[in-house]
């Protein structure tokens, strides 16, 4: 882990802990023990101000480049879970893959239990959107 601990920002810290909260009765196993991985990484997390955010750590709006140990890359926006669409990659914070990915930076590697079993991943590349960005922090 690049930075030896999840990094997220406070707003969106308090923003996850909410989202969280309303969510925690899914009947489906792998969204509940992704839920419960982040809640427990979250107790961990460093989280800092807006303007502290490194560029590279994977939060709201961000988009993510990933690998799979069988080469697979895919690319996803992070957002809401009112605007997921995955038609335009547009994947919610609270899918599984958006779960395991918040809070990590470009270089990491995670495992995470997903619906089709566990499986690694390796984040190539995070690029935020500044005029997003904006949006968010305010």
């Amino acid at each position: 882990m690049k930075y030896k601990e999840l990094i997220i920002e406070k707003k969106e810290f308090e923003l996850l802990k909410q989202i969280i909260s309303m969510s925690q009765h899914y009947k489906d196993k792998s969204y509940r023990l992704s839920i419960q991985k982040l809640l427990k990484e979250m107790n961990l997390a460093k989280v800092v101000s807006s303007a502290k955010m490194p560029l590279d750590v994977i939060r709201l709006n961000s988009e993510v480049t990933i690998s799979t140990p069988d080469n697979v890359q895919s690319t996803y926006h992070l957002v809401m879970p009112e605007l997921r669409d995955m038609k335009r990659n547009k994947i919610s914070i609270l899918a599984p893959m958006g779960l395991a990915l918040f809070g990590y930076a470009k270089g990491d590697e995670i495992e995470w239990e997903f619906p089709k079993g566990s499986n690694k991943i390796k984040i190539l590349d995070v690029i935020q959107h500044p005029q997003i960005l904006k949006k968010t922090a305010s």
